[in-house]
């Protein structure tokens, strides 16, 4: 039999653009095409295709959550990202939450169709740089300790706040604003992977050398 395709995208211009991707190649079915991320929820458990396109920004609900969503239902489907979104938390979330694929809306024609294939035979699909993302994000924890990820700047605020300063108190002590000291927080946490200073001043304490 030949696989169905189905597109979750609210886009015109590009739902027609991975339709025709679709239906100039024998090797595919073109499934249903839906503009929300509820259309398709309403849509893909009685359709059942093999694989649906998704794009991650719609209107409404997210990809993010349309996946997670059908995947709570168990329909026997795969799911392939193809997003503008490049950034390590869309990216991590999508998979996380199901996305078996992950390529980028600059993708040819040749390699949408690739992916769809790679897919089919049980592969997981990334555009090159998507791979690069994902291959990052897992290393650069086990790679890099906090005194390598941070400048001297940064290092000196989280010993300021393990020494229980507030963050008043550490901007006068660096002679810096309370809102240029929240700004290095800030990077201290992405640079770190951690969602607030409890878990920052814990990877501090605990680091190597």
């Amino acid at each position: 039999m030949i696989p169905v395709i189905s597109i979750v995208e609210d886009s015109r211009t590009f739902q027609q653009a991975l339709a025709q991707v679709l239906t100039e190649s024998t090797a595919f079915k073109l499934g249903s095409i839906y503009g929300s991320a509820e259309a398709a929820m309403n849509g893909l458990p009685e359709e059942k295709p093999d694989v649906v396109i998704v794009d991650i920004q719609l209107p409404g609900q997210s990809g993010i959550q349309l996946i997670r969503t059908i995947r709570r239902l168990q329909l026997p489907v795969r799911f392939l990202v193809c997003s503008i979104h490049d950034d390590d938390d869309k990216i991590m979330e999508a998979l996380e939450n199901g996305a078996e694929g992950y390529i980028l809306k600059d993708s040819s024609a040749t390699q949408i169709r690739q992916a769809l294939d790679e897919l089919l035979q049980g592969g997981a699909p990334m555009s090159p740089y998507i791979a690069r993302r994902v291959i990052s994000f897992f290393r650069k924890p086990l790679q890099q300790q906090p005194t390598e990820l941070l400048t001297l700047r940064e290092q000196e605020v989280l010993n300021l706040l393990a020494a229980g300063l507030q963050y008043k108190q550490i901007a006068d002590r660096m002679y810096l604003s309370l809102e240029t000291v929240k700004t290095h927080l800030r990077n201290i946490y992405a640079k770190l992977h951690v969602q607030n200073k409890v878990e920052a001043l814990n990877k501090w304490r605990n680091r190597k050398g």
